[in-house]
C-alpha cells in the first residue's frame, strides 16, 4: 500500500500560488511545441506559425475543457452561477471538452494556414496530445483527484488528502493507469510518425488517437469513484458515454484512411508545359 499525502501545492509567495498540476499542464504544453518544432523542419513548415497555434491550442484546451466540466458534469448549477465557468481554479475540467474544443480551435487554425490543412494538422497534434494527458493526469495525481474505488491491490494508494468520508481506504490509483495508457499511447503514434512522417495516411493518426484514449478511458471509469452524484446507479457514467461516439469515430476513421499522403494537395506543382 502506497500512503499519499502529497501537497499539491510546490511553494507560494503572497497570494501566487504554484501548484503540481499547474506546472505539469504548462510542461506539456512546452513539450508539445519541442515536438513540433522538429515536426515543421521535418515537413518544411514555418517556424513563425508556431506561436499562433501555440494560442489557438492554449484557448482550445482551456476553454473546451472548462466548459466540457460545467456543461456535461454539472449544467444546472454552472447555467444558475455563470460566473463560476470563469472560475478555472476551483476545479473542474474534461478531457471531453478538451478533445471538441482543440478541433474546434485547429479547424479555424487551419483556415487561416491553407498550407496545414486541418486532418494533416490535427494526425500531428494528437501526438502532442496524448504526452498532455499523461501530464495532466499525473497532476489530477498530485491533486489527490479523480481517485479509484476501494482495492486490495498491492498497489493500492491511501489518499490522504482526498475530498472523501473514508481517505484511509486504498484505492485504485486510477490517475496512474490513465497516465501510463496515455504514455504508452503517445509512444505508439510517435513511433508511426517518426517511420511513415508524410507518407501516413491522412486522419490515421486521429482515429488510432480516438479509438485508444477513449478506449482507455471507457474501461479505466470502471475503477474510479462517481466523478458527480447523478452518476450514482447509472450502468454507465458520463465519461464513458462521452467515449463510446469518440472511440466509433476513431474506428470509423482508421478504415476510412486508406490512401498515403505523401504530398499535400496545396503544395504539388503544376506539370510543366511542353
Amino acid at each position: 500500500m502506497i500512503e499519499w499525502n502529497v501537497d499539491p501545492e510546490i511553494f507560494h509567495i503572497g497570494f501566487i500560488s504554484i501548484r503540481y498540476y499547474s506546472l505539469l499542464f504548462m510542461l506539456s504544453f512546452i513539450l508539445g511545441i519541442a515536438i513540433f518544432h522538429g515536426v515543421y523542419k521535418r515537413e518544411n513548415k514555418p517556424k513563425a506559425d508556431l506561436d499562433p497555434l501555440l494560442i489557438y491550442m492554449m484557448l482550445g484546451t482551456v476553454i473546451g475543457a472548462r466548459l466540457g466540466h460545467c456543461l456535461f458534469y454539472d449544467p444546472s448549477y454552472y447555467l444558475s452561477n455563470p460566473i463560476k465557468i470563469l472560475k478555472v481554479w476551483e476545479g473542474g475540467l474534461a478531457s471531453h471538452g478538451a478533445a471538441i474544443g482543440i478541433l474546434l480551435a485547429l479547424y479555424f487554425y487551419s483556415k487561416k494556414h491553407l498550407d496545414q490543412p486541418f486532418l494533416w494538422l490535427v494526425d500531428r497534434i494528437v501526438i502532442t496530445v496524448a504526452l498532455a494527458g499523461f501530464f495532466i493526469r499525473m497532476g489530477n495525481l498530485f491533486n489527490s483527484e479523480i481517485i479509484g474505488r476501494p482495492t486490495n491491490v498491492p498497489w493500492a494508494f491511501k489518499f490522504i488528502r482526498a475530498q472523501v468520508t473514508d481517505p484511509l481506504t486504498p484505492r485504485h490509483p486510477s490517475q496512474v493507469y490513465e497516465a501510463l495508457a496515455y504514455l504508452a499511447i503517445f509512444g505508439i503514434l510517435y513511433y508511426i510518425y517518426k517511420k511513415q512522417g508524410s507518407k501516413v495516411c491522412r486522419g490515421f493518426l486521429l482515429g488510432l488517437f480516438l479509438a485508444l484514449v477513449f478506449g482507455v478511458r471507457f474501461f479505466v471509469e470502471f475503477l474510479k469513484e462517481n466523478q458527480v452524484a447523478f452518476e450514482s446507479g447509472m450502468a454507465l457514467n458520463m465519461g464513458q458515454i462521452l467515449s463510446i461516439p469518440a472511440v466509433i469515430a476513431g474506428i470509423v476513421l482508421i478504415f476510412w484512411a486508406k490512401e498515403p499522403n505523401n504530398e499535400l494537395p496545396e503544395t504539388k506543382t503544376s506539370p510543366k508545359k511542353k
